[in-house]
């Protein structure tokens, strides 16, 4: 079996380039189609390193994610009944334990590759290629409302507790050989970094936030992700105390792995997390 290259490597991230043109987002359906940004972008050359080395402590609410080792019992991550019986249930526990949450509600699975073939033989969607965080001080708050609501009274209670929306995104098939998740250290975004950008699908309208690069930001990712390990990054924190509300987050190709090399197959489950 082939290993994974380790050790940093110069990436070339998608950041925004300013303000000059209107935000949209129009995420793609899967099947072989693209995402659509339109604004002015630019491509930069990062330093990616390896976290596994340079990172070896990482927190969710220093950095704003953490590596975890954890075998799922999940036979088969493309079985929908196999995610909502066992995986959720399975996340739950284990954001629990990591967090001390109380309460956690598992409301959205993404399947992604790096083969175009196997986008369209799955339905699945391409890895995310620009610099972004899934949601804003305000639409983090709006999707807890969107989540519960039948339960509007509900939502309204749990809006005053301490909330975040933790992502947990893991491989699905061999280690991950190229297209890695790489993710900001969230102590290095600066305030201005992060600018509002309308998401607009099908089923709803909302909100989430692209970069600005910043010489001073510091990027990371973990080499070889196995099935046996899931990756936990914060997208939404209800607490403004200092620590991270947001994490960045791209994919990367990395120029080392050769031609011919496995596919990226991932997932990504979106988590309600309540304390």
């Amino acid at each position: 079996m082939t290993e994974a290259i380790r050790g940093s490597f110069t990436g070339k991230l998608k950041f925004l380039a300013d303000l000059s043109a209107p935000l949209v987002y129009v995420p793609s359906k899967g099947g072989g189609d693209q995402t659509e940004h339109q604004g002015n972008f630019c491509t930069e050359e990062v330093d990616i390193r390896d976290a596994r080395s340079d990172l070896p402590e990482a927190s969710l609410d220093r950095e704003g994610f953490a590596l975890v080792p954890y075998e799922s019992a999940v036979n088969d991550f493309y079985d929908d009944d196999e995610l909502l019986n066992t995986y959720h249930g399975e996340l739950a526990a284990l954001l629990k334990q990591i967090t001390g949450a109380t309460r956690v509600e598992v409301f959205d699975d993404t399947r992604r590759s790096s083969s175009s073939a196997l986008q369209r033989e799955r339905g699945i969607r391409e890895p995310a290629n620009i610099v972004h965080n899934d949601y804003t001080a305000a639409s983090g708050l709006r999707r807890l409302a969107d989540f519960f609501v039948d339960s509007p009274e509900e939502a309204q209670a749990l809006q005053r507790e301490p909330f975040a929306i933790i992502n947990a995104w893991r491989s699905i098939a061999g280690p991950v050989m190229n297209h890695p998740l790489v993710l900001c250290d969230a102590q290095t975004v600066g305030k201005d970094d992060l600018v509002a950008m309308e998401r607009r699908s099908e089923e709803r309208r909302g909100e989430l936030q692209v970069a600005l690069y910043s010489p001073g930001q510091r990027w990371f990712y973990y080499p070889g992700m196995t099935r046996n390990e899931v990756l936990l990054f914060k997208t939404f924190d209800s607490v403004q105390d200092g620590r991270p509300r947001f994490t960045p987050h791209s994919s990367a190709v990395d120029p080392r792995a050769a031609e011919g090399l496995p596919s990226r197959e991932s997932l990504e489950s979106r988590c309600l997390v309540f304390f």
